[in-house]
């Protein structure tokens, strides 16, 4: 706080010393106006540093002197206007300055979008590897989660006095969780609670589970005011630094909270930002350490803010050639979609647990919903590869997927959202959880990117991958698993057999004498239907490690 007191009483100073003229055109003037020239002073002073205190303590902006352009620009002019002779000439020199760092700002958007790409260029690949079937994707829609967060919050002590906050998805013991704050509801509740009591916490792959709320006070939150306000914590602890992007919230993996907040530098001038690290601050105590990207703590999931990730895509889709071109020609131009859970990107998991931000880009041209390509950025570095699919073929974006889901659910009025690409048995697929008009989870439904006319849903991620298998290989695809599954054969006779019946078709699931389970459709084996206890099989078969192992061709010699 008093290095914010200093810096407004010193501007305020030189912005008085700028306007005030000092010289006069003569003697018996010059002695009449001095003390009243002296008055003037003091008091534009006491103004000019009231409203540059009010200024930072309010927006919380870097204090850095390129934050005053604006203000340095309308001092040294009325400071010309006011003044006469050669101080017209010194103040209107000084002027023609400031107007020329004013031009500067605000034309570098038009001079910088080169430097902009060049900052966040992705390394470029045609597609992921391939997802591991024997693992659950992260794939519980947040929406769904803070439902039943708010529905537990009887949970939270004082519950009048509070709300839920921010969701944010991270890693915590290997497993895959929704951590939410819960904050003030209002002035008065910081003034009478002082502190809020605690988190929440849900898997993001168990969509049956239940939220726990987690018991541990915070002093420094969002929603604190004053100078227990984490994000002017940080401002005070750091005045000089450049922070873009939202306040977010994990959890070490004993289960203590933290704050923190992305923190770079202006591409050029004041514009455009490059992420460098993080601040992050003991919510209860107020220690507050900065990282650079490199120095992250291992249980921060999302150092760079998503809001930083959208803002390269950005850059990464419309500069690819200058500024002109995103405006004009719009050769090459790709525009990432809106349709991701935190600021317009989703974040997702790799089966090692590390966390990517995904993004799709689709063309400029509207009324198009051709994928051009899409995205998957580091969340820990913030390095981006771009990936391009197959060029051969065409592949939908997920504005696309979501068409799908709401024809294909027209009736019931269900809609989809966080549409997420992956790769799933070499099939560049759509994953999207859908909801109901209540915001609750229905089913889990996959595209084909390449071919929407294959498609599935199930009740659990992992049952539609299995429908998927099936949908893929009666549609002529080839199904390859992430562990290079391998065409085996096997003759078993039949111990217990379960029939499903899906869309048009029956899926025949099939345990084996030996212990091992088996699954195939009617569309691939019409035969499969009259499939028995006891009867005795020739499989074909995909040995993917699977617990129901996908076959795609039987034979039945019990009754042939």
């Amino acid at each position: 706080m008093l290095n914010l007191f200093i810096l407004s009483a010193v501007a305020g100073v030189l912005v008085a010393l700028f306007i005030v003229p000092f010289l006069s055109t003569s003697k018996e003037k010059e002695t009449r106006l001095a003390v009243t020239e002296w008055v003037a002073i003091v008091g534009l002073a006491a103004v000019a540093g009231i409203s540059i205190f009010v200024f930072y303590y309010v927006t919380n902006v870097d204090r850095n002197w390129t934050s005053l352009w604006v203000a340095l620009l309308v001092t040294t002019l009325l400071g010309t206007l006011a003044s006469t002779g050669k101080e017209r000439l010194l103040k209107g020199i000084l002027f023609l300055g400031a107007l020329v760092v004013g031009g500067y700002m605000l034309s570098a958007p038009l001079f910088n979008a080169d430097k902009k790409y060049k900052a966040v260029e992705m390394d470029q690949q045609v597609e992921i590897k391939a997802f591991d079937e024997t693992k659950t994707p992260a794939s519980v829609p947040p929406k769904f989660a803070r439902n039943k967060m708010k529905k537990a919050f009887g949970q939270v002590p004082n519950t009048s006095y509070f709300e839920l906050g921010h969701l944010q998805i991270q890693k915590v013991n290997d497993e895959f969780v929704y951590i939410a704050p819960v904050e003030f509801s209002g002035f008065f509740k910081w003034l009478n609670g002082k502190t809020t009591p605690g988190y929440f916490t849900m898997s993001a792959t168990d969509s049956a589970d239940n939220p726990k709320f987690i018991k541990s006070e915070m002093k420094y939150t969002p929603s604190s005011y004053f100078h227990h306000q984490v994000e002017r914590h940080m401002r005070m602890a750091f005045p000089d630094l450049i922070f873009y992007g939202e306040v977010q919230l994990e959890i070490d993996d004993e289960g203590k909270p933290h704050y923190f907040r992305s923190y770079g530098n202006f591409i050029t001038a004041r514009n455009g930002f490059d992420v460098k690290g993080i601040v992050m601050v003991d919510p209860m105590t107020g220690a507050t350490t900065k990282f650079g990207l490199s120095d992250v703590p291992g249980f921060i999931d999302g150092a760079v803010s998503p809001e930083a990730v959208s803002l390269q895509n950005s850059y990464f889709g419309k500069y690819v050639h200058g500024f002109w071109n995103s405006v004009v020609g719009k050769k090459d131009v790709k525009l990432p979609s809106d349709e991701g859970t935190e600021a317009n990107v989703s974040p997702i998991f790799d089966e090692t647990g590390h966390m990517y931000y995904f993004t799709d880009f689709t063309s400029p041209k509207e009324g198009v919903d051709s994928m051009l390509g899409y995205a998957l950025t580091d969340g820990r570095t913030g390095e981006a590869t771009y990936y391009t699919g197959n060029l051969e073929e065409s592949y939908m974006d997920s504005q696309g997927a979501l068409q799908i889901i709401e024809k294909k659910f027209i009736e019931k009025k269900w809609t989809g959202e966080m549409p997420v690409l992956y790769n799933f048995y070499g099939e560049a697929s759509w994953l999207t959880p859908v909801l109901d008009s209540n915001g609750f989870l229905q089913n889990y439904f996959i595209v084909s990117a390449a071919n929407p006319e294959i498609s599935v849903y199930g009740n659990s991620p992992n049952e539609a991958l299995r429908l998927y298998k099936t949908a893929l290989q009666r549609g002529g695809s080839t199904v390859d698993g992430s562990s290079d599954a391998e065409e085996a054969k096997a003759a078993i006779t039949v111990k217990r057999v379960f029939k499903e019946r899906v869309g048009d078709f029956t899926l025949v699931s099939i345990l084996a004498d030996d212990g091992r389970n088996f699954i195939i459709s009617t569309e691939v084996a019409p035969l499969a239907v009259y499939v028995q206890e006891g009867d005795r099989l020739v499989l074909t078969y995909l040995e993917t490690g699977e617990l129901f192992l996908p076959v795609k061709d039987l034979t039945n010699t019990t009754i042939e």
